[in-house]
């Protein structure tokens, strides 16, 4: 099967560069999928987790958080606030941001901070859900 060259670049890192045969990514109106000879776009990405097989029959699941995905001659860049494998979220960690951002929606705050706030809790949820269905999926 033919493969796709994938460079995945988070806030503070490049998660992922290499080839890829499958990518599904969370996108605001569903998953959208892409595989090699993709026709070229640009198509926003929503908090979610996305899927990978780099090789045939292995599947990486990732936490993303919001950006955008490049796709242009066989090539497609992801360009995202946060990517994280299952196996380096801190699901303690992740629970505290979630109750913390819990308790800020309950407050009256400004239309800026609530997105902000709002966006908060998508990826504490986001990352709990990677990781409780990779602890049960074990």
């Amino acid at each position: 099967m033919d493969t796709f060259g994938l460079k995945i670049i988070a806030s503070d890192k490049v998660f992922y560069e290499g080839r890829c045969r499958k990518l599904t990514i969370p996108a605001p109106d569903g998953e959208m999928g892409i595989l090699p000879n993709h026709e070229n776009m640009v198509i926003a990405i929503a908090v979610g987790i996305a899927y990978m097989e780099a090789e045939e029959g292995k599947r990486q699941d990732i936490a993303l958080g919001q950006g955008f995905a490049e796709i242009v001659n066989n090539r497609v860049t992801l360009i995202v606030d946060t990517a994280e494998n299952p196996e380096d979220i801190d699901v303690r960690h992740a629970e505290e941001q979630r109750e913390r951002a819990q308790e800020q929606m309950r407050q009256k705050q400004s239309i800026q901070e609530y997105y902000h706030t709002q966006a908060s809790l998508a990826r504490a949820m986001n990352r709990l859900k990677l990781a409780q269905d990779k602890k049960w999926n074990l």
